[in-house]
């Protein structure tokens, strides 16, 4: 999600004048393999190994616009508008019992506690992304500083800013993993992002993308077995971003899915609305947020955590 409303009047005059998301490197993801929505479905119910928690690294507001498409015919019936969201920042903590200890997003680096600012955050972007009303509750470094075994790896939903600024707290030996296409996604705000993105991502090796080689069941762009066991499911859900992927997770208590920004809000998940001005493809975003609310329409003991609410 890219948190933005100042830089949102300059669009008009940029027109045309595109921008990757980031320069960071790639490399094909040696962790996980394709698979299909079928084989999830055959496993999803079975009580899996995997121990789950969810953090909230800190508080934001953002413009409803970019949360919510504000032009769909339910948005407008309920009169929704543009103007202050609350949301959370948050990442996700898998334990798997053999092969360690993950998160999904990164949470907030410790250098947003700075009292004069980030200083991976450009002045314009600092100012655009109201960091004034940015209240942290932990950061990724305090977290890690309390585990009693190092991060195995970091899966990213996507590489919008808000889900990748707890990275510098990671070790650069941390793998990150991530969806096909992230870096090179083609966005004007990207003009005002990617350098700070870069920033963040500078102590981090190769990002690995999941490879996902179209879902044979066409339920989603994708499928992954994480870890070969079941347990841990990759869905490429492009739309927000290119390479947007959520996560299902089979607990002892029953499965759990991780949207990530498919569904940003509460409001936009009941109601089945995608994502607004934050997102690349909106009529595909429409299309995967369709496609997870089916699976948890079909599966209703799915636990469904959303992007910020």
């Amino acid at each position: 999600m890219h948190p933005f409303r100042p830089i949102t009047l300059l669009v008009p005059l940029l027109l045309g004048l595109g921008c990757a998301a980031s320069h960071h490197p790639t490399q094909p993801s040696e962790l996980g393999r394709p698979s299909s929505s079928s084989a999830m479905l055959a496993v999803i119910d079975r009580p899996g190994p995997v121990e789950v928690e969810t953090v909230k690294a800190a508080d934001w507001v953002v413009d409803r616009s970019g949360l919510i498409n504000l032009d769909h015919p339910k948005a407008v019936a309920a009169g929704l508008e543009s103007g202050d969201e609350p949301i959370g920042i948050y990442f996700h903590v898998l334990r798997h019992p053999s092969h360690g200890v993950f998160i999904i997003d990164s949470g907030v680096e410790s250098g947003f506690r700075e009292e004069g600012g980030n200083a991976r955050v450009g002045f314009v972007l600092e100012a655009a992304m109201r960091t004034d009303a940015l209240g942290i509750h932990q950061t990724t470094a305090e977290w890690l500083a309390e585990q009693d075994v190092p991060l195995a790896g970091v899966f990213l939903t996507h590489l919008h800013l808000d889900h990748v600024m707890g990275l510098p707290d990671v070790s650069p030996a941390t793998p990150v993993y991530a969806g096909p296409g992230e870096p090179g996604a083609d966005q004007i705000l990207n003009m005002f992002t990617s350098g700070t993105i870069d920033s963040m991502l500078e102590t981090s090796g190769p990002l690995n993308e999941w490879p996902f080689d179209g879902d044979p069941d066409s339920r989603f762009a994708g499928v992954v077995d994480v870890f070969g066991d079941g347990s841990v499911w990759a869905l490429h859900v492009p739309g927000h971003s290119p390479g947007s992927t959520a996560y299902l997770v089979r607990t002892p208590n029953g499965p759990v899915l991780y949207v990530g920004d498919a569904s940003h809000t509460r409001w936009g998940w009941e109601n089945g609305v995608e994502p607004g001005t934050f997102s690349l493809d909106q009529p595909r975003s429409a299309t995967s947020l369709a496609g997870l609310r089916e699976l948890a329409r079909e599966v209703p003991t799915i636990e469904v955590h959303l992007g910020h609410q």
